[in-house]
């Protein structure tokens, strides 16, 4: 994928892959503290302030009166509160589930919804978006241009690396997500090439993170993952699939899911539930759909985050 750096034009972002989901709003900031050695410091000067935004799990075509009766009608409210910022974000990033059976009118229609912000997207497939015979052909043929190998890639963009994984094309038993032998490969390749104090941005679609393996809620090579960024002074770890804000911190990685823009599920665990859409409070669909405004302050510092509902 082409390298978006200080000195290119946004015209190099535009070229990147177009991707789309919940909304998440991420505001990144350059700042030296004195307790930053020369390394870091050079980095985080060339952090400058941005922002983005996330959203996950748009399931266009989802449609049950119980539980949503049109998932793009939520879309469009997601994508309305993106458009509405008072900071204009860079582009978006979509985790994973833009459609709900891979079907190119779904993705057309979710073009067309993504098209109001007015901003570059960038996407990553969820297990939804490779339902077709062809595993995902007509995800990857319409989003995928440029990508490496299986469907992933790495950009910069003003000192931040992003990296965008695929996890849902191998999964093992019991369905958690797999990134494969290939994909790892090239994942340690590409961070080694990193210095260690590059702020780094990693997407998915399942948690990449054992949330809850009994629902499939991990990836195969999770700790493994864990192993190549721990060098690193700021990790993000972004990822869809459950529906629901968690989060957890190890060490100088934070990883976080996403709120879906279209329905909830049961929070990990809960006695007698399984994974899939539930019905929320009547009338309360909004209060468990939303986004998140999340500021990166500077490299080597906890992001502070604010989740906010379509409500």
């Amino acid at each position: 994928m082409s390298e978006i750096e200080d000195g290119e034009s946004r015209r190099g972002l535009l070229k990147c892959m177009a991707w789309a989901g919940t909304g998440l709003v991420w505001t990144l900031a350059g700042g030296v503290p004195a307790s930053v050695g020369l390394e870091a410091a050079a980095a985080t000067t060339r952090a400058r302030p941005f922002s983005f935004v996330q959203i996950s799990d748009s399931h266009i075509g989802f449609a049950k009166p119980a539980i949503n009766a049109d998932a793009r009608a939520t879309y469009r409210e997601a994508v309305a509160k993106i458009a509405a910022l008072p900071q204009k974000p860079d582009f978006i990033i979509h985790t994973g589930d833009v459609s709900q059976l891979s079907k190119d009118s779904e993705f057309d229609d979710a073009d067309q919804i993504i098209k109001a912000a007015g901003l570059p997207v960038f996407h990553v497939p969820g297990e939804h978006d490779v339902l077709d015979e062809g595993n995902g052909k007509a995800f990857f043929e319409r989003y995928g241009k440029g990508a490496t190998g299986g469907g992933w890639y790495a950009f910069d963009h003003n000192g931040v690396h992003f990296v965008a994984l695929v996890n849902v094309l191998d999964f093992k038993a019991g369905g958690e997500g797999a990134l494969g032998p290939e994909q790892f490969a090239w994942l340690k390749a590409d961070l080694a090439a990193r210095s260690a104090s590059t702020p780094i941005v990693l997407f998915t679609h399942i948690p990449l993170w054992s949330l809850y393996p009994t629902w499939g809620w991990n990836t195969d090579e999770s700790a493994q993952v864990l192993a190549l960024v721990r060098r690193f002074g700021s990790v993000t770890v972004l990822n869809g699939h459950i529906h629901q804000v968690q989060q957890k911190v190890e060490g100088r990685v934070a990883f976080y899911t996403a709120n879906s823009t279209a329905f909830p599920q049961p929070a990990p665990g809960t006695p007698g539930a399984s994974p899939g859409p539930i019905p929320a409070p009547p009338g309360k669909l909004g209060s468990v759909l939303g986004i998140r405004d999340v500021r990166f302050v500077a490299v080597n510092h906890p992001l502070p985050i604010t989740d906010q509902t379509l409500a």
